[in-house]
């Protein structure tokens, strides 16, 4: 599958996690992070893809400690937790 193909689908997904927690903040983290990304970061992203949201929010606000396969650069922007956009009332 080719690089913009992979993005999209990776987009989508991104997106329908299951609930509108978990959509934000996977989905907002890929909307702001995801255009330049590489081969090697894609392939982290479609591998975190396939963890629990609860786990990836866990990770993501602090309250665990993230797998020794998601530490580095990609997890540490994920945990910056700036690319949500919150809805106004």
């Amino acid at each position: 599958m080719d690089h913009d193909a992979r993005l999209r689908r990776l987009g989508f997904r991104a997106w329908h996690r299951g609930t509108k927690e978990a959509d934000m903040l996977i989905g907002g983290f890929f909307d702001r992070n995801s255009a330049g990304w590489s081969d090697a970061e894609i392939a982290w992203f479609e591998i975190l893809l396939e963890e629990q949201d609860v786990d990836i929010m866990a990770w993501a606000i602090g309250t665990a400690a993230p797998p020794e396969q998601y530490h580095g650069e990609m997890m540490g922007r994920l945990k910056q937790l700036d690319y949500i956009e919150h809805p106004e009332p």
